[in-house]
């Protein structure tokens, strides 16, 4: 039995529907822009007379949607949303679903090691989530780039498609470490939503409240933000290295906790 492949096959569904979702996000975002773009400044204008809280939870900030590189970088929060639950989601059900399904018990009795059980759930997962990152950033490229008039806006989508996928790893191992803790399925996916919408809204309080901006360690959206890694020189080596050392961490904790199930079937 290779776990891999099954594992692939059984969430070829799921990688097509967020595909088409995320292809479909890009396209009416600049549909929109399009459809804007003739009266960008006036919507500026009419932005900066908008209640910060508003700007702050629309995610829109201090972009200049007047250009396709500032209207991109509002419409990459979303991207990101999709991206994060979808890895959350990934990671929780991938480990979780053999609880739920109620086929633990012959999983385990196969002549496989549980490190080579999870790993190569693990790697269907990372693959799954590269595809989805891959489909993004094909998707934005031909389509912002159709709407850019000639802008440069390759380098500014591959910086932010590659702290998204950054982001996508850390909270996939954190849906597989909590389904590795939990076991339940509902109660693992339940959590690592959970955990995905608190940091979010922490973003969101900080944007709002600078006096609460150290608190911005604690939440993997603030560590590449568009706002910063388009315009203010790249990723910052402090929020690189936290999520490779949680994302390490993670993994440590889902195949630790899973070997620990295989003691007790």
């Amino acid at each position: 039995m290779n776990i891999f492949l099954k594992e692939m096959k059984s969430h070829r569904k799921s990688l097509l529907f967020w595909s088409i979702g995320i292809f479909l996000m890009v396209a009416s975002g600049m549909f929109k822009y399009e459809s804007l773009s003739s009266s960008g400044q006036q919507m500026n204008e009419m932005l900066a007379g908008m209640p910060k809280s508003l700007l702050a939870v629309l995610g829109i900030g201090e972009f200049d949607i007047s250009t396709a590189s500032g209207y991109y970088g509002l419409l990459y929060i979303y991207l990101l949303l999709m991206g994060t639950i979808h890895a959350a989601m990934l990671g929780a059900t991938i480990i979780a679903k053999e609880e739920r399904d109620k086929t633990t018990e012959f999983l385990f009795a196969k002549p496989v090691s549980r490190n080579a059980v999870i790993t190569a759930k693990l790697i269907a997962a990372f693959v799954n989530i590269l595809i989805l990152n891959i489909v993004t950033f094909v998707s934005s490229l031909v389509l912002v780039g159709k709407y850019s008039n000639g802008e440069e806006v390759t380098g500014d989508i591959t910086i932010t498609m590659a702290g998204m996928f950054i982001l996508q790893l850390l909270f996939m191992v954190i849906g597989s470490s909590l389904a590795a803790v939990k076991r339940k399925s509902k109660t693992a996916v339940s959590l690592a939503t959970g955990v995905l919408l608190v940091t979010y809204v922490i973003s969101v309080a900080i944007d709002l409240n600078e006096n609460i901006e150290g608190l911005k360690y604690l939440t993997p959206f603030k560590y590449f933000e568009a706002k910063n890694v388009m315009f203010g020189g790249g990723f910052e080596f402090i929020f690189v290295l936290l999520s490779g050392v949680m994302i390490m961490a993670l993994t440590v904790v889902t195949f630790v906790f899973y070997k620990k199930r295989d003691l007790n079937v």
